[in-house]
């Protein structure tokens, strides 16, 4: 399979990275109900579904700490340290609960896979949750290569996790097309020097995708092979 970008005489695209929690699955219930045990156990109010969608992308302890802004206040950093890791006990013990692939996801990955491309993750969720989830919805046999919020000194917007992914994966950034649902995505993604970033039209941007320096935005998931020509 080739990439139409081969017209112009660029590298074919031998691989397709991808965020997770709005780009894959919509995972935004599991992470509110996991938010809410805790605040339970502080005697704090709980958050509702919109707050949760809006707190999430930048790792499980920026969550955490923006549930607690949400819910009182953020206390001292040994305490939000130790809220960061109750949260992720609770949430690691079973992810994927209330959690869904968004629609054309499996069959996607089937086609793209088929096609011979080489898939993979770039998420900032913690590696334990996320092969759990992939695990628990059925695709983690699609990817040969994950990395975690946790995998690397820093996250996404960085394009560290994402040029780590490639490597793992033995493709370069010019081979590769990155889709993601948010600013952060694009960003690192953009910093790493993918051949193309695709953005999908759905997930937990807190931007305008509009505003994004991508390369188009799907009408849906299962555009993406049609994008790809596979």
């Amino acid at each position: 399979m080739t990439d139409t970008a081969d017209s112009l005489n660029r590298p074919a695209i031998r691989a397709v990275a991808f965020d997770l929690d709005g780009t894959l699955v919509d995972s935004v219930a599991d992470l509110m109900h996991a938010s809410n045990a805790l605040l339970a156990e502080l005697g704090r109010p709980p958050v509702d579904l919109a707050a949760v969608r809006s707190f999430v992308g930048d790792g499980a302890p920026k969550l955490v700490e923006r549930v607690l802004a949400a819910t009182g206040g953020v206390p001292a950093p040994d305490e939000v340290a130790r809220c960061v890791k109750r949260f992720l006990a609770i949430y690691e013990a079973d992810p994927s609960a209330h959690s869904t692939l968004y629609p054309g996801v499996a069959e996607t990955l089937g086609r793209l896979a088929e096609a011979g491309l080489r898939l993979g993750v770039c998420t900032n969720k913690p590696m334990a949750a996320t092969l759990r989830l992939l695990d628990d919805l059925g695709i983690a046999g699609r990817f040969p290569a994950v990395v975690g919020g946790d995998s690397y000194p820093t996250r996404k917007p960085s394009p560290e996790p994402v040029l780590g992914l490639l490597e793992r994966l033995g493709v370069e950034p010019a081979e590769t097309v990155f889709v993601g649902d948010n600013e952060h995505d694009v960003a690192a993604a953009r910093a790493a020097g993918v051949a193309r970033v695709l953005v999908v039209p759905y997930g937990y941007a807190r931007v305008p995708l509009d505003g994004l320096p991508h390369d188009g935005i799907l009408g849906g998931f299962a555009e993406l092979a049609e994008r790809l020509s596979c």
